[in-house]
């Protein structure tokens, strides 16, 4: 849709498809299915293609990274990541060497500019905006960028597409984490991270169970915990509240709504700012902790060494260490950085995970 968008405008356009994952024969990676898609297009809007392969890249700058925090008992955004370091780095270095000006992609987002100086908006679709995973994006990138789709409806970018008799104006939109495709994520993420059985507690110590490993899960998950009935405890479902990495311990607790999940206030690495800098030390904003959560009020200070401490005006649910929180005024983008950790009371509690 950005080519045909951009063709209909009467620019030059040629598509450039990058392969970020190779096929390791579980059937599961879509890539070849896409590349002849992209074939399609091309040929059906009369353009060039070009194929360029950066599984390399991606396994150094995204998935290693994706791994280790696994590892570390976190829960990483590859999707933020391989935007920052495979897209809009390589990608973009690749489409230059083609002699292009600049790239454009099918994100749902916009970009604006004045003076000399770049704003990352929100799509006008607010169902779609897929600015929470461009805010790693600085100057020199939204400068080289175009996001052609950003100012239309979803429904309405199925209907053009109709229209041009574009091949792939039915295809599904892509969902999940692109390496992992429809298979089950924890027998893929066994095969790089050996299981590590353990105890499953309550909050107050209590043996509830065992786990397979404290990696497989994040705060908030219900699926997966495998958790029969447990003599004395309603018959309800249980979900993760806390992990302590070091002693191998999974905390569940039975509350979708438990305040074990809930905390006010998070501490994060340190920042990316669209701008290049915040827009003061001390500031009030809204704030997103996943991907199309609605906006949340919140209160940001900013450190010396440039990590922030973002206070919320109300408590948030599965607020998660190695997420993304991502800063807002209205439309615009402002940043955002790696969760830290948070005040929620059993990341209190376990010094070894939250140090």
């Amino acid at each position: 849709m950005a080519a045909l968008r951009l063709v209909q405008s009467g620019d030059a356009v040629a598509g450039l498809f990058m392969q970020n994952w190779a096929d390791d024969g579980s059937g599961e990676c879509r890539a070849e299915e896409d590349r002849r898609d992209a074939v399609a297009v091309c040929g059906k809007l009369g353009i060039g293609f070009h194929f360029r392969d950066f599984s390399r890249e991606y396994w150094d700058g995204v998935f290693a990274h994706f791994l280790a925090e696994y590892a570390a008992g976190r829960t990483p955004n590859p999707d933020v990541l391989c935007n920052r370091e495979v897209k809009f780095k390589h990608f973009l270095d690749a489409a230059r060497d083609l002699g292009a000006e600049k790239i454009a992609t099918g994100h749902y987002a916009r970009i604006a500019g004045t003076g000399g100086r770049w704003k990352l908006l929100r799509a006008v679709d607010r169902s779609k905006d897929q600015s929470y995973f461009l805010h790693q994006l600085g100057q020199a990138q939204l400068a080289a960028t175009l996001f052609p789709v950003g100012e239309l409806q979803k429904t309405d970018l199925r209907g053009i597409a109709r229209e041009a008799g574009l091949p792939t104006h039915d295809k599904k939109d892509s969902t999940g984490i692109c390496f992992i495709g429809e298979r089950d994520f924890r027998e893929f993420l066994g095969r790089y991270l050996p299981a590590r059985p353990g105890e499953m507690r309550d909050p107050a110590g209590n043996r509830i169970g065992e786990h397979p490993g404290v990696f497989y899960f994040t705060l908030g998950q219900r699926e997966g915990l495998q958790i029969g009935g447990v003599r004395g405890r309603a018959a309800a479902p249980w979900y993760v509240v806390g992990k302590d990495v070091a002693n191998n311990v999974l905390y569940v607790d039975q509350d979708t709504g438990s305040p074990y999940l809930h905390s006010s206030t998070l501490w994060s690495e340190v920042a990316h700012w669209v701008a290049g800098s915040p827009p003061s030390r001390d500031f009030e904003c809204t704030a997103q902790t996943r991907y199309r959560q609605a906006d949340e009020p919140c209160q940001v200070t900013v450190a010396e060494d440039g990590a922030l401490s973002v206070r919320f005006q109300r408590p948030q649910r599965a607020v998660t260490p190695g997420q993304s929180v991502v800063l807002y005024l209205g439309d615009e983008c402002l940043g955002g950085a790696v969760i830290a950790r948070t005040d929620a009371p059993l990341e209190q509690s376990i010094p070894e995970q939250a140090a």
